[in-house]
C-alpha cells in the first residue's frame, strides 16, 4: 500500500509539473507564434496577447471549482486523468492551429484543463495525514517550479527549430502521462466519502461562500488572494521592468527567471517539510510571508540588476508559506470536502490571474509617464503592501485559531 501511495505521489507530481509546463513552454514561443499570425503585425499581436493571458486566467477561475466540486463526486482520478487528456489533446489543436481565433480556443481550453491543480491539491489531501500535508503541498509547489524553470528552456530550444514543435512535445507528454495514470493512479476517495454535486456550490460565487461555512475559513482564503495577488507582480511587470530600468537582454531575463524557479524549488522541496517540523506550521507559514514582504520590498528598491537578484532568495522562502497555509485550510474542513476547498482556492487564483496582470502593468505604465511622480519600483511596493496585509491577517487569524482549539 505504501509503495501504491508513492507511485501515486509521484503521478499527481508528474502532473502538476506537466500542467506548469504547459505554461512555460509558451512563455517564449506564443507571443511570436501570434505575431506570425497576425502577418507580422507585433500592435495587433501586443493586443492579442494580453487577450490571450486574460482568458486563460478566467478559464481557470470558471473551471476550478466546477472541477473541484466534480471530482467530490465523481472522484479524483477520472478528473485528473481527464485533464491529462484533454490538456494534450489542445496541445495538438494549438500545434494545428491555422489563425490565432482557434489559437486563441486552444489557449482558453489550455486554461480550463490546467485547472486540474486543486484536484490534484486535493488528492493529496485525501491519502496525507493531516502532519504531514505541509511537507506534501511542499512538494507539489517544487513541481509547480520545476515546470517553470523546465518550460520556458525547453520552449526556447524547440521553439528555435519551429515555434509549433514545442506543442507537439507538450502534446506528446499529456498524452503518455495519461495512459500511464490509467495503469498506476488509484482512486483516492471511497464512494461513501462522495458529495452530491451542486451547481450552487461549483461557481466563483458559490465556491468562495463555501469559504464562509468553517470558523476562520473565509479569512484565511482572503489572505491566500491577497498572496497570490502580491505574487502575480513578478510574472506581470518584470520583463519590462527590467529592461527598462536595468537594460537587461532577453538572455539575462532568462537567468533571472530560472533563478526564481530554482530557489523556489530548492525550497518547495527541500526546506518546507523541515521547516515545519522545526518551526511549526503557524511560525513557518509567518515566516514565509515575512521573507516574502522583505524580497518584494528589495525587488521595489533595488538601484541595480545586482541588487535586484539578491531578493531572490527571500522570494523563494516565501514559499514557505503556501503549504503550511493549505495544510491548515485543508484540516478545516471534512475529508468529503477537499475539492470544494480547492477548488475555491482555484477560484482566487483565477481572480487575481485576471484582475493582476492589468493592475501591475498600469502602475508600471504610470512610472513612465513624463513628470511622474511615482519611483520606478511602484509595482514592486504595491505588491509589497498587498503581503504585508496578508501577514498580518494571517497572523491575526491564525492565532485566534489557535487560542480556540486551546480553549477548546
Amino acid at each position: 500500500m505504501a509503495r501504491q501511495g508513492r507511485a501515486a505521489f509521484a503521478f499527481i507530481f508528474i502532473t502538476v509539473a506537466l500542467d506548469m509546463l504547459a505554461l512555460g513552454v509558451m512563455i517564449p514561443v506564443l507571443p511570436k507564434l501570434i505575431v506570425q499570425l497576425e502577418g507580422g503585425d507585433v500592435s495587433a499581436a501586443a493586443r492579442m496577447t494580453g487577450l490571450f493571458g486574460m482568458a486563460w486566467a478566467a478559464a481557470q477561475l470558471f473551471a476550478a471549482p466546477v472541477l473541484g466540486a466534480l471530482s467530490d463526486r465523481f472522484g479524483r482520478r477520472p478528473i485528473i486523468l481527464l485533464s491529462n487528456l484533454g490538456l494534450g489533446l489542445d496541445y495538438v489543436l494549438m500545434a494545428l492551429a491555422p489563425s490565432v481565433s482557434w489559437l486563441f480556443v486552444g489557449r482558453v481550453l489550455s486554461g480550463i484543463t490546467t485547472a486540474s491543480f486543486p484536484t490534484a491539491g486535493a488528492y493529496i489531501a485525501d491519502v496525507t495525514p493531516e502532519d504531514e500535508r505541509a511537507a506534501k503541498f511542499g512538494a507539489l509547489s517544487a513541481a509547480f517550479g520545476l515546470g517553470f524553470v523546465v518550460g520556458p528552456a525547453v520552449g526556447g530550444v524547440l521553439g528555435a527549430i519551429d515555434l509549433r514543435l514545442p506543442f507537439w512535445v507538450a502534446a506528446g507528454l499529456s498524452i503518455l502521462n495519461f495512459a500511464y495514470g490509467l495503469v498506476i493512479l488509484p482512486e483516492s476517495l471511497p464512494a461513501e466519502r462522495r458529495t452530491p454535486f451542486r451547481w450552487a456550490l461549483a461557481n466563483p460565487l458559490g465556491s468562495l461562500a463555501f469559504l464562509r461555512s468553517h470558523p476562520g475559513l473565509f479569512a484565511l482564503g482572503v489572505a491566500s488572494a491577497l498572496g497570490f495577488l502580491a505574487h502575480e507582480a513578478l510574472p506581470s511587470v518584470f520583463v519590462l521592468y527590467a529592461t527598462e530600468r536595468y537594460a537587461w537582454d532577453e538572455a539575462a531575463i532568462g537567468v533571472a527567471l530560472a533563478a526564481v524557479g530554482i530557489c523556489s524549488t530548492v525550497v518547495s522541496a527541500g526546506l518546507t517539510g523541515y521547516a515545519v517540523r522545526r518551526l511549526g506550521e503557524r511560525s513557518a507559514l509567518l515566516f514565509g510571508l515575512l521573507c516574502g514582504v522583505l524580497g518584494l520590498l528589495v525587488f521595489a528598491l533595488a538601484p541595480t540588476g545586482a541588487w535586484f537578484l539578491s531578493g531572490i532568495p527571500l522570494i523563494a522562502l516565501w514559499g514557505l508559506g503556501g503549504p503550511a497555509l493549505s495544510a491548515m485550510m485543508s484540516r478545516a474542513v471534512g475529508p468529503s470536502a477537499q475539492g470544494q476547498l480547492q477548488g475555491a482556492l482555484g477560484s482566487l487564483h483565477g481572480i487575481t490571474g485576471t484582475v493582476a496582470p492589468v493592475l501591475f502593468t498600469q502602475v508600471l505604465a504610470a512610472t513612465f509617464l513624463p513628470g511622474s511622480l511615482l519611483p520606478a519600483g511602484a509595482p514592486f511596493f504595491v505588491a509589497t503592501l498587498f503581503l504585508a496585509a496578508s501577514l498580518v491577517l494571517t497572523w491575526r487569524v491564525v492565532g485566534a485559531l489557535s487560542a480556540h482549539r486551546a480553549a477548546a
